[in-house]
Order: structure tokens, then sequence, then C-alpha cells
């Protein structure tokens, strides 16, 4: 992988050549092993400074047999505090079940040094395949994941991030349009702000470039600040809500990069005693449960994780089944508007 994703690695060997020991030391030592031959305190301690000093970590996959099952696989997902990703790990969890294997969840905040841990874990320790949400990891370093471990990895994600990798994707990119093109032509809109998230997600400059494609086809401009970046979160969706609602001439609709923030966006126009929808529509992204209980209910583009989770398990267990053929497959779970109380 890139130099910042696994450094190279320090072999047996090498802490073998370090400690002044014989490779077969060095496998004792680590194992902890039974065996009658005895190794020395200094010896132990010679061969552990060594690991220490190379950052020597043992390639679990290696010491696998070749072919051998673990009946386990791993999922990776950006933020376990939302509730997007809680339909998705729960159906992969139920079709693994069915058919005995065990399922191992990480967690990655959207940040790439997490991402980077679990390919490094991976590496070390066998599963049977990978399904993964990946919001920093490159090209390059995934199809060195997959050469280095030789497993399968099914990646929700934009089918022209990963072109060597089976995925899953839904088209936020026209969903954002089709949605914005329904703010301005049925609900009539022409002030429309737009609360993104940094270049870095992305989701962001997709959903970016559907909403400048409908306001520009539409032939309106968008001031500077009606632009406002989250984090995906609730509070960050308050404060860019309260930036726009600021302004001289605030927004009459403002479209939402996902849920959570336009949960937020929602509460802080409460709090500034200005009215959804009738002063500000609201839409967001992804349907999540809370949509349907904040009042007014959200208008939001749906996202189905029921199915993307289904997807992605399918296609890795056909994976690991052997039953896909060698060529690459992409999967669209479509996305959908649906209107409620807050446009």
């Amino acid at each position: 992988m890139s130099s910042k994703m696994i450094r190279t690695q320090a072999t047996m060997h090498d802490v073998a050549r370090l400690a002044g020991v014989s490779q077969s030391t060095v496998s004792r030592v680590l194992s902890r092993s039974t065996s009658p031959i005895q190794i020395s305190p200094e010896t132990v301690q010679k061969v552990l400074e060594a690991v220490e000093k190379l950052n020597y970590r043992p390639n679990l996959t290696a010491r696998s047999l070749r072919g051998q099952k673990t009946n386990m696989i791993a999922i990776m997902i950006a933020d376990i505090s939302n509730p997007m990703y809680h339909s998705i790990v729960r159906t992969v969890q139920a079709i693994a079940r069915e058919r005995d294997y065990d399922v191992l969840i990480a967690n990655t905040d959207h940040l790439y040094d997490y991402e980077r841990h679990f390919c490094e874990a991976i590496i070390r320790r066998p599963v049977d395949g990978v399904l993964m949400v990946p919001y920093h990891l490159t090209n390059t370093e995934l199809e060195q994941l997959t050469h280095l471990t030789r497993i399968p990895v099914v990646v929700l994600a934009w089918p022209s991030y990963y072109p060597q990798l089976d995925t899953v994707y839904g088209d936020d990119l026209k969903a954002t349009y089709e949605a914005v093109k329904w703010l301005i032509e049925v609900k009539g809109h022409r002030r429309i702000g737009f609360i993104g998230v940094s270049a870095t997600f992305p989701p962001g400059p997709r959903r970016r470039v559907g909403f400048d494609w409908a306001l520009t086809e539409a032939l309106i401009d968008v001031p500077p600040e009606y632009f406002q970046e989250g984090d995906f979160t609730i509070e960050s969706g308050q404060r860019a809500m309260r930036a726009l609602l600021s302004l001289p001439q605030p927004p009459t609709a403002v479209f939402v990069c996902n849920d959570l923030m336009a949960v937020g966006a929602i509460d802080a126009a409460k709090d500034l005693r200005v009215r959804v929808p009738e002063e500000v529509a609201v839409v967001g992204f992804d349907n999540i449960p809370a949509t349907t209980i904040i009042r007014p209910r959200l208008t939001t583009v749906a996202q189905y994780p029921n199915e993307m989770g289904q997807q992605m398990a399918r296609a890795l267990f056909d994976r690991i089944e052997g039953v896909s053929g060698d060529e690459r497959q992409v999967f669209e779970i479509p996305c959908h508007l649906i209107e409620r109380e807050s446009t």
C-alpha cells in the first residue's frame, strides 16, 4: 500500500538477525511455545527488544493453512452513531449467521488512520472476506490489500473509486439533482441553501455537484454564503442552519447532505423561531428513523441500507463460495425522494 498505509514490514528473519538468534527461536518466543527446548530469559528479552524496535507484527494470515476457512468476515463502517449503518450491519450479521459465519465490526469515525489500521489488522488476522465503507482509502491501497490477503472485498462506494472490486452504491449525485430540481419546479423555491461536508468525505463533492447541476439548469445563481459545511453530525447541522438564517436574505429552502445534519438544522430553526416549512423548507438525505420522529417530519432522499447490506453480503459470500465469475460486479440500490412535512 502507500507509504502511509503500510510501511515495509519487518519479517521474522529481520527480528532473528537483529536479536542474533535463529528464526525458530523467534517463533518459539512469540508463540510462547511449550517445547522442551529451554530459552533463557536473556534471549527472550533480546527477541522482544528486536520486535519492538522493528515494529514487527506476525502475519497471522500467512500462518494459516492455504484454503483453510475461518468462518469469519469483517465489516468496516464509517460512523457507528449514524443509524444508516445500523441496518447495514444487522442485515450483514443476519445473512452471515445463516451461513454459520461470525462478523467482526470496525468503526472508523471517518478517520483515515482508523481505516488504515483496519487494513493492517486484516492483513495480520485471517478472515474469509471483507465488507467496507471506505472514505479515504485509495484504489491502490485496496488493490494491495486484496493482493496481500487474497480474500474478496466488497465496498459500498461510488463505482469509479475502486474499479477492481465488487461495488454496491446509490446514485446520490443524481438523487440530489432530482431533489433540488423538485424544490425549484414543484415547490417554487429560488433561494436554496446547501449544508454539505468537507471534500475529504466522498459524498460531499458528489452531492454538491448534483446541487449545482439543478441550480445551473434553472439559471439560478447561489451566493457563496448559502454554502455551509458540517461534518455529518446533528451539532454541525445546527451551526450551519444558524449561519444561514442569520443572513440578511436567508434561503427559503435548504438541502442538507445527510439526515443527522438536517435534524440539527430543523432544531436550530425552531430555536430561532423560524417556521419549517413556512419560512424555510428542509430536505435531508438517508431516511434514518429520526426523520419520522422529528416535527415537522423530514422530507428526505431515501437510501435503503437493508438492501445495501443484503447485496453487499450476498456479493461477498458469492465470492467466498466461488459462485461469482471473474468479472467485477456493480450493484445499484436506487434512491427515492420521500416528501413529508418539512417542505
